[in-house]
């Protein structure tokens, strides 16, 4: 008898939440974007607007809510009602709060269900032109040389900018003064202003700065150069191995929303990102579109998470 039961409340809820797909979406729906406007994870989710809001036939709008490495935003999307008109697009400080914080209330793959990765790409090591330096073997030599004299931006306690400057340290054993910034993209100013001199960013938000000679690339942070500055090396080529991060980013939604309506935000998305002019776009910012299936895309944060869980192991890196 309880068996039945269950069927039955499991069969009529999956009636209900075909019905309410059948109606979805009946007003405006808003994507929060826990980076600020104008960032690199913040234009691969622009980008999706347009394209969404006429497929799906409603406005679709970006509300940015920074801070927190991330965790602001999420926090607010995991409380929103589960009806599919609040979005949350997440990003790798999302996965690596998951490792950190001790009461996460908004873990990914649980209180924020996956619908699909967006994009990745490979951050670029670059430092201000006031450095004496041309390249990663002259940094390093500096760096060993003048240990109180390098600051590094990190977006801030468990990003993934604070990783990759720990295993910086870690493999090159040198020493960088880390300054902490509140949200992705946050420490541009200063860092074009000299007032900080080394950071990892998205090539999108380097290129101009680097072309026009107001900063310096000394690498990518993965296993391959980008397409969109293919005279910068990577970090390996350069001369430091295992020093390896991309930024990533995907659209989630709060636990128990319907699956239908999981399943419609999956194909409207993927719709989008396989036009030409999502692609073309994606490719002149040295994205790498993702596309996968909410099942595949959980299993993909999955695998971060154990990775990046090493590094925090080994670097013995706590949230404060």
């Amino acid at each position: 008898m309880k068996k039945i039961l269950q069927l039955s409340f499991a069969a009529y809820f999956l009636i209900i939440g075909v019905a309410f797909a059948d109606t979805y979406p009946s007003k405006m729906i808003r994507i929060v974007e826990p980076a600020g406007p104008g960032s690199a994870v913040d234009n691969a989710a622009r980008d999706l607007t347009p394209g969404m809001s006429d497929l799906l036939g409603q406005q679709v709008i970006i509300d940015n809510k920074p801070g927190a490495n991330s965790a602001i935003g999420a926090n607010e999307v995991a409380r929103a009602p589960a009806d599919g008109y609040t979005l949350f697009h997440g990003n790798v400080n999302n996965a690596l709060n998951d490792l950190l914080l001790k009461n996460n209330c908004c873990k990914l793959g649980d209180a924020l269900v996956p619908v699909t990765r967006v994009v990745s790409v490979p951050l670029v090591m670059v430092v201000h032109p006031s450095l004496p330096v041309n390249n990663l073997k002259e940094f390093l030599a500096y760096a060993k040389a003048e240990p109180t004299k390098v600051t590094n931006a990190s977006g801030g306690a468990g990003s993934i900018t604070q990783l990759l400057g720990e295993l910086t340290k870690t493999k090159a054993g040198i020493s960088m003064t880390e300054i902490p910034y509140k949200a992705i993209g946050a420490e541009m100013p200063d860092l074009l202003g000299g007032h900080v001199m080394v950071a990892y960013l998205a090539p999108v938000v380097v290129a101009q700065h680097i072309k026009s000679g107001k900063l310096k690339a000394l690498g990518v942070a993965g296993a391959k150069r980008i397409s969109i500055m293919p005279e910068v090396p990577t970090l390996a080529e350069a001369g430091l191995s295992g020093v390896e991060g991309a930024g990533w980013n995907g659209i989630f939604v709060p636990k128990g929303t319907p699956e239908p309506v999981i399943t419609r935000l999956f194909a409207e998305i993927n719709k989008v990102m396989n036009t030409s002019g999502y692609k073309a776009k994606a490719a002149t910012y040295g994205y790498e579109i993702g596309s996968e299936s909410p099942e595949s895309f959980n299993q993909f944060v999955k695998d971060e998470i154990v990775k990046w869980g090493k590094v925090i192991k080994d670097a013995n890196i706590k949230l404060d």
